[in-house]
């Protein structure tokens, strides 16, 4: 009897055993499980950790909850402005209700995926090459809201959605880089004549001082003597300006007219003194033309006397 009763525990507790490891089952941390008891869906989702199914009544659907990452093929398409350019993205997104993940769709990884193509297919459409070049953040956030929309009812919420590379075509790349340099030349341009202004305006000013103290304009000339020298050149060129022999010849005239000037002056009424004296005397000398009565002879006789 008592042997039967060993047999009989032995047997209920291997039986025991045999359906709590059937029945097991662990969901991991970053997972949950969804219950389908022949094939209704359970409203209880079962958390992470060990867990008891029916065994052959209950099947146990595990949901990854982490964020997925997947990269959209590149679509080619044309942009309003009618240039072909080809473009790729990347989409990330997670689960939020796994019973509605599993129910709703048939596979919400297909579904997302071709969800992300349409719409970046629809928003090149839409946009500039401008836009889809410099502009990417708003675009971003439009083809976020066009891939969210719909799958929100799929119990899947988009994170975030992002455009990779836009790829142009040779001859546009050509284009655009012409365009670049034509712009970057014009700015080197303007930026050089704004330098000239600004040159020409302070140069200006230096010879305005300049012209003030003449002596400025030697020191001028021996700072660009040592600042060539500081090259150590086998050959030094030295410019002589005009203006310094000017400024010289003028220092050297100075002492000469102050000299000259006392002894002017005092032989100035010694020329005039004869001119004076013999203002009389030719006053008083008949002249042909003032006497036409007079013969020429008779008036020269008179001023051989005189």
């Amino acid at each position: 009897m008592v042997e039967e009763l060993v047999a009989a525990g032995v047997t209920l507790a291997s039986a025991g055993a045999v359906y709590v490891m059937a029945a097991a089952r662990v969901v991991k941390q970053y997972e949950r499980g969804v219950v389908f008891r022949l094939g209704r869906l359970r409203p209880q989702v079962r958390e992470p950790g060990f867990t008891l199914i029916v065994p052959g009544v209950d099947k146990l659907r595990k949901v990854n909850m982490q964020i997925v990452t997947m990269p959209v093929p590149a679509q080619e398409g044309i942009t309003r402005d009618n240039v072909t350019v080809r473009v790729d993205a990347v989409v990330y997104f997670k689960v939020t209700a796994p019973a509605e993940a599993l129910v709703r769709v048939e596979d919400y990884r297909f579904a997302v995926a071709q969800m992300a193509q349409t719409s970046l297919r629809s928003i090149i459409g839409k946009s500039d090459l401008d836009d889809l070049l410099s502009n990417r953040e708003k675009l971003n956030q439009g083809l976020e809201l066009m891939i969210d929309s719909p799958a929100v009812d799929w119990g899947v919420t988009i994170d975030r959605v992002e455009i990779k590379d836009v790829s142009l075509p040779e001859t546009m790349k050509r284009s655009m880089a012409r365009q670049a340099e034509a712009d970057r030349e014009r700015r080197a341009r303007v930026i050089n004549a704004d330098g000239e202004l600004q040159a020409s305006k302070k140069l200006a000013e230096a010879a305005g001082v300049m012209s003030e103290q003449p002596a400025a304009l030697q020191l001028r000339l021996l700072q660009t003597v040592v600042a060539v020298a500081a090259e150590k050149n086998s050959t030094l060129v030295l410019p002589f300006p005009v203006e310094l022999l000017r400024f010289l010849e003028r220092a050297q005239q100075a002492p000469a007219a102050a000299q000259q000037t006392p002894a002017a002056a005092a032989q100035q009424p010694a020329q005039q003194a004869p001119s004076v004296a013999q203002q009389p005397v030719q006053e008083q000398l008949p002249s042909a033309e003032a006497h036409p009565h007079l013969d020429v002879q008779e008036v020269n006789s008179r001023q051989d006397q005189t």
